[in-house]
């Protein structure tokens, strides 16, 4: 994962709006850029990004609200997410959500109070075929078993 930005330094996210501010339909790609550089899209950045736009910040807020890749809180610094697809759901991925949760002290949705961990549920990603999966930022595991949930994150 980069190094991401404070969000009191606001002249990464200006020179981004000013890059694209004149492309129609710029708001997504200033939206992902901005959160791909801070992690997140606090109040703040959105609305910075609305003012070096000249529109309303419930419009940014709307997009930013509307679209499940962005979030509004920080993330931690392990992404974790656990697949409900149909193929890991009847192959136990509840149980390794469970687990998951149950070491870390969260819920699904949730940041550890230290922000190193960040546990999400999601939708298929593309390996059914290793059911049950969960991802760590980019690495996947996949056969998993409640077993295996303790190693795994004692490696992060």
């Amino acid at each position: 994962m980069a190094e991401l930005i404070p969000v009191e330094n606001l002249d990464v996210v200006k020179a981004i709006v000013a890059e694209h501010r004149n492309v129609p339909g710029c708001l997504m790609q200033i939206l992902q850029e901005t959160q791909h550089k801070y992690g997140y899209l606090p109040l703040e950045l959105q609305r910075t990004i609305a003012d070096d736009l000249g529109i309303p910040l419930t419009e940014v807020y709307g997009v930013a609200t509307f679209y499940s890749q962005f979030t509004l809180t920080p993330k931690g610094k392990y992404q974790i997410g656990i697949c409900l697809g149909t193929a890991c759901y009847v192959r136990g991925s509840q149980d390794i959500i469970d687990k998951v949760n149950s070491i870390l002290g969260t819920v699904i949705g949730e940041t550890t109070a230290d922000g190193k961990y960040s546990v999400d549920a999601t939708r298929c990603v593309g390996a059914c075929g290793l059911a049950p999966v969960m991802m760590i930022n980019e690495e996947v595991f996949g056969r998993l078993t409640v077993k295996d949930i303790p190693d795994i994150l004692a490696k992060y």
